[in-house]
């Protein structure tokens, strides 16, 4: 099997700093935590967990002797104002990204303007985001949900996204709202490291007979890494490790698409490379 592996696979800046953020207070003698999963990829959570790494939900579960870590997904404002009044010592490992997408939203909804936020509701990430916003604020995934929305033609408006969408999804919601929305500000908050995944996965799926994404299914964008190369018409096959492929969904195609999500370890991904290689 030929296969052809994405350059961009594997952890962003944002994952890679929150790491090392974790990495950096292990030695601590206190207990280590983490404020929900600091990233979305289960065999990095329990490497973490092996080695001593306490993952709690809420504040009220810390003590004032512990080292708390906030995921790379950011968590929000009224949550992080809790955990800082804990006691705890306080780590940010947000992704720089999320956070200027936080206080660009925050500025821009200051006077009280709507926030219409593109993202997956139960996300973590919007979840945090829309808690800087000022004014009330509508979250929707898709285009037909947005067209649900009554929204007063009169009334400032703020489009932002989730960082992990895709761009041009968000490019043609901003068309559209800009027929309807006189009043309208959009926020540039799609991250470009996300942007390039998904376009070279685009490109790579174009040129193979299947495509495999490897990453945790908790993980947003990996899922959209994978209704990117779907969308391309291929067979388009999602696994958190090489464990989980079948040799017969490869059967009579000769050459394999490879990428991965920004939280995907090198190691599963090469794992997952010589596994198709070896067909």
């Amino acid at each position: 099997m030929n296969v052809i592996r994405a350059k961009t696979a594997g952890f962003c800046m944002g994952v890679s700093l929150a790491l090392q953020k974790l990495d950096s207070i292990l030695h601590r003698r206190s207990r280590i935590c983490t404020l929900g999963p600091i990233i979305h990829n289960p065999q990095v959570l329990a490497a973490y967990e092996k080695r001593g790494v306490f993952c709690v939900q809420t504040p009220p579960e810390l003590g004032k002797d512990d080292h708390v870590v906030i995921r790379a997904h950011g968590i929000p404002r009224q949550e992080e104002e809790r955990t800082r009044a804990s006691g705890a010592t306080v780590v940010d490992a947000t992704c720089p990204r999320v956070k200027k997408a936080q206080t660009a939203i925050a500025r821009a909804t200051r006077r009280g303007a709507t926030l219409l936020l593109f993202g997956e509701a139960e996300h973590p990430e919007v979840q945090g985001l829309i808690s800087y916003a000022h004014g009330h604020s509508l979250v929707f995934s898709s285009q037909a949900e947005l067209k649900k929305f009554c929204l007063a033609e009169e009334q400032p408006h703020v489009l932002a996204s989730q960082t992990t969408q895709d761009k041009e999804t968000f490019l043609q919601l901003e068309r559209m709202l800009r027929n309807r929305l006189p009043k309208l500000t959009v926020l540039s908050t799609i991250c470009d490291a996300t942007r390039s995944r998904q376009e070279e996965a685009r490109d790579i799926a174009a040129m193979v007979d299947v495509m495999v994404v490897v990453g945790g299914r908790q993980s947003g964008n990996t899922r959209r890494l994978a209704d990117v190369a779907a969308l391309s018409g291929i067979e388009t096959i999602l696994v958190e490790s090489a464990d989980e492929l079948d040799r017969k969904n490869f059967l009579q195609k000769t050459r394999a698409g490879l990428t991965a999500g920004a939280s995907t370890p090198k190691s599963l991904i090469d794992a997952a490379e010589l596994w198709l290689a070896s067909l």
